[in-house]
């Protein structure tokens, strides 16, 4: 165990040479006869993963637009022929339920229009009824009242031969026995 301590300390102080040597502000790379400094490294590294990232998005849109250049010469235009003929038979049915209506419509309005004038008819054979049974009724008083004056004027007068029976009848001596 004692060894592997060692070890671990070893690695470690080799990090920190390192660190040391490639981090700090002095510390300056060579490479191919150019010399960097970790900072110019870096921002190298993004430069060119930038660009290399770039030129793959480009390649993955062109070769989008290939395809998509595939896929438009080879469209055939679906056949909408059937779908054409369906729609003409919906159209078709639904103009004849459209006039199956229409012809309904008309023809409650010929009922309505016929109730309407019945109506009005038993109305006016209603009011006419009325005005005859009105005029049958002062015609009935009428007569009444005739032939009450004329039976008054009757009982007055048999009252008045009556009485005048009566009154000769008692004016007769002879009536006395």
């Amino acid at each position: 165990m004692a060894e592997e301590i060692k070890d671990i300390n070893a690695a470690i102080d080799n990090a920190e040479a390192a660190v040391k040597k490639y981090a700090s502000k002095d510390t300056v790379i060579s490479i191919g006869g150019y010399e960097f400094t970790p900072a110019k490294l870096m921002v190298a590294f993004t430069l060119v993963s930038s660009i290399l990232g770039g030129l793959y998005g480009a390649f993955e849109v062109y070769k989008s637009y290939q395809d998509m250049q595939k896929k438009i010469a080879n469209y055939v235009t679906p056949d909408l022929s059937e779908f054409d003929k369906r729609l003409a038979v919906m159209e078709q049915n639904s103009q004849k339920e459209l006039d199956y209506v229409n012809n309904i419509k008309n023809d409650l309005k010929a009922d309505i229009r016929r109730q309407g004038d019945q109506i009005d008819q038993v109305e006016r054979s209603a009011k006419q009824a009325q005005r005859e049974t009105d005029q049958s009724v002062r015609d009935v008083r009428n007569e009444n009242r005739t032939l009450q004056k004329e039976v008054e004027g009757r009982l007055s007068v048999l009252q008045k031969e009556i009485d005048n029976k009566i009154q000769k009848a008692m004016d007769n001596p002879l009536s006395s026995r």
